[in-house]
């Protein structure tokens, strides 16, 4: 497949903010129970949502570049969303601004200082515990419905799979909470040990996931061959030529012409850049409280996302282009 840059972006900004949100809610669930020190709401809370706002938010400026004609995409967007009981792609439409706006309703109850805490009898307070336990409910229903527009997709083998769901949920939780850690290191010192733990945690299970999923595509046996494709059951068949003097929408947009040493080294470029940079910036940031290497595991794992969402795309292999082996 083709990738698309708008698609790109999407996926891993809005998983950076998703990520990042439910990092915030696991603090204030831990220390609604008295398992860490209560966070200042406005300083820690309020700024950390704002700045999850500003990945969702992003996240949704970038979808804009894919549907087309800037001044059809509130009409596009509202005929998608209609489509909610039987289309991935309209759920995730729909979950997109729902989750902007509960994260932004989250933020704003901490901006006016309503703490949360389970023993606190004052209603108000509880307030954002039951905000945030709605926003996390959203945060995976969208992960479940970004990752489901590909995984159901059942003629591209590559992507027809539940690891792909696992791959969009876990990457988006990693990163954000990578983030999270290098935002307490600036906020929040004492916390950084805290997030820092559970930034390595769910980057090794992202990486043991998407090995997981790079192994079961190397060893695919594609249904669709070039024998079934033109009803000839000969055992060599060659494409002479492509069978037009240029290119046409199918060539463009289901192959993305880059070759097999291109492929190969994006993706050890986003393993090394998504995971083992990373985990090394951790572990020596969290021992150092250094804001500096934490905030270059961020920058390095969401670079490193960028690479890995291209190869997401391109390494599936559209059955059409068994018509254009030869372009």
């Amino acid at each position: 497949m083709h990738p698309a840059f708008s698609v790109i972006f999407l996926t891993t900004f809005i998983g950076v903010g998703q990520g990042l949100f439910l990092a915030l809610f696991t603090l204030q669930s831990y220390s609604a129970l008295e398992l860490l020190p209560v966070q200042d709401s406005r300083e820690f809370f309020a700024a950390g949502s704002f700045l999850a706002l500003l990945f969702l938010v992003a996240g949704l400026g970038a979808s804009v570049f894919h549907l087309g004609k800037p001044s059809f995409v509130i009409t596009r967007a509202w005929r998608a969303a209609s489509q909610w009981r039987t289309s991935w792609l309209s759920r995730e439409i729909v979950f997109i601004p729902a989750v902007i706006a509960l994260v932004f309703l989250y933020g704003l109850l901490h901006y006016l200082g309503w703490e949360a805490n389970l023993f606190d009898v004052d209603i108000a307070g509880q307030l954002t515990l039951v905000i945030g336990t709605v926003t996390t409910l959203f945060v995976f229903a969208l992960f479940v419905s970004t990752a489901m527009i590909y995984a159901a997709i059942k003629f591209l083998q590559e992507w027809a799979s539940p690891l792909t769901v696992l791959n969009y949920t876990l990457l988006g939780i990693a990163s954000g909470f990578t983030l999270a850690t290098a935002f307490a290191a600036w906020e929040a010192p004492i916390l950084v040990n805290f997030f820092g733990g559970w930034a390595i945690l769910f980057t090794l299970a992202a990486l043991g996931t998407r090995t997981a999923s790079l192994i079961r595509n190397a060893r695919i046996k594609h249904k669709s061959t070039l024998q079934t494709a033109i009803g000839v059951r000969h055992s060599h068949i060659e494409q002479k030529a492509m069978g037009m003097m240029g290119g046409s929408f199918n060539t463009r947009e289901y192959f993305h012409g880059k070759t097999a040493a291109f492929l190969k080294s994006v993706k050890w470029i986003f393993l090394v850049l998504v995971f083992a940079i990373p985990l090394v910036l951790l572990a020596i940031g969290i021992g150092t409280d250094s804001l500096g290497l934490l905030a270059g595991a961020f920058v390095s794992q969401y670079l490193g996302l960028l690479f890995e969402r291209w190869y997401f795309f391109a390494q599936a292999n559209h059955p059409q282009n068994l018509y254009y082996q030869t372009i």
